[in-house]
């Protein structure tokens, strides 16, 4: 299991991501709903690493306001190796310049990240199924088509590590 830090999202783009959700696993479908106990919640993560330690990602983070109220529109669905699929909100200044901010923080104080949420190969996203079976993914693709486009604003930040039973609420 990996740590991670999580920009949620406002209440109706929450529910329409669960409704998606509900429409995957119709399909036959595992979606992040029903992983850990159904305690997942519909995000967009800036960092991810193996471990965090709260107290120092909280201090590197110190004045920054990671829940900046940033507009996202999920505009595709996407695929990573794996079978990973995904929503993925149209990439702006904004939110490339949120991520560096944020991402220059934590490197300064020495917290390394996994590569692939590093600023230039960072793929802003939200998870919907971390493994769709070869022979349901154009079923699932088509019930993501069916939602978009979604519109977002981030409401919220935490520091998570389900894991460890961690959900720490960054600013």
């Amino acid at each position: 299991m990996v740590a991670a830090l999580e920009l949620y999202l406002d209440p109706d783009a929450t529910r329409r991501i669960r409704v998606l959700w509900d429409a995957l696993e119709a399909e036959g479908v595992q979606s992040m709903r029903s992983l850990l106990e159904q305690r997942h919640r519909p995000h967009v993560s800036l960092a991810v690493a193996p471990r965090f330690d709260p107290e120092q990602v909280a201090a590197a983070l110190r004045g920054t306001v990671v829940a900046a109220p940033l507009r996202l529109d999920f505009q595709h669905a996407g695929q990573f190796v794996g079978r990973v699929l995904w929503l993925g909100p149209t990439v702006t200044p904004e939110l490339l310049a949120h991520h560096r901010l944020v991402h220059d923080r934590l490197a300064a104080a020495g917290i390394t990240l996994v590569e692939h949420y590093q600023p230039g190969r960072w793929v802003p996203h939200c998870t919907l199924s971390m493994r769709v079976p070869n022979a349901l993914m154009a079923a699932a693709v088509r019930r993501c088509l069916e939602v978009l486009p979604v519109a977002a604003t981030v409401v919220g930040a935490a520091l998570t590590d389900h894991a460890r039973g961690i959900a720490h609420p960054l600013p």
